[in-house]
């Protein structure tokens, strides 16, 4: 595909997505775009030509606040909203229709050669501040909610959270803190705000 006809369908698939967006000049100057449509370019070098492809995406990185390697692999319609401090690696691999969200992190746990980032497949969606770390999968239609980490493959079509803020201290001092150690206890926590009335929370926090 030539990067002509990459840019005309990136845009006109962010304009039938994004109702907030009215004019493809608006899209243009978007950070998510900017960097994708110098990562196109990048990429297309990055073989032949390693450190002029890094060089390039580097001056992206300080005009975009967006940090993707030339090495990734990044499918179509791949949509970075806001953008600021979303880092992508090397071997990364992303999959087409995936939504990035301030703040994501798709990297790797170490110094390990091969493919040490995440695979993303299609129809995901990663919420603000999540770090996806390692040679995972993230597999098709899932959903990372805001702030998760992320260590180990995530089933097609999944739902996933972190732990809920609670309170520590308010306007009458300490106040009790409930147990969530344990993977049921944070469940149980979600769900005492969605129910308040849930007893087994209930007694979960109390414990």
């Amino acid at each position: 595909m030539s990067y002509y006809k990459y840019l005309k369908e990136e845009i006109a698939w962010i304009k039938e997505h994004d109702p907030s967006l009215n004019s493809a000049v608006e899209i243009w100057f978007m950070p998510g775009f900017r960097a994708l449509k110098t990562w196109y370019f990048t990429h297309k070098l990055y073989k032949k030509h390693p450190s002029l492809a890094r060089i390039i995406s580097l001056r992206s990185q300080r005009k975009t606040g967006i940090d993707i390697h030339p090495g990734a692999t990044i499918g179509k319609h791949v949509f970075i909203d806001h953008g600021s401090g979303v880092v992508i690696g090397e071997t990364c691999v992303i999959g087409e229709r995936v939504m990035i969200y301030q703040g994501v992190t798709l990297g790797a746990t170490g110094k390990v050669a091969g493919k040490r980032h995440p695979t993303v497949e299609d129809d995901v969606v990663i919420g603000a501040g999540s770090k996806i770390i390692g040679n995972i999968t993230l597999h098709q239609g899932c959903k990372i909610g805001a702030g998760s980490v992320i260590i180990k493959d995530v089933p097609a079509n999944t739902t996933m959270i972190p732990a809920p803020a609670y309170a520590i201290r308010n306007q009458n001092g300490k106040i009790k803190v409930p147990n969530i150690s344990s993977l049921e206890g944070k469940l149980n926590c979600v769900l005492k705000q969605l129910d308040p009335d849930n007893s087994k929370c209930k007694k979960e926090a109390d414990s």
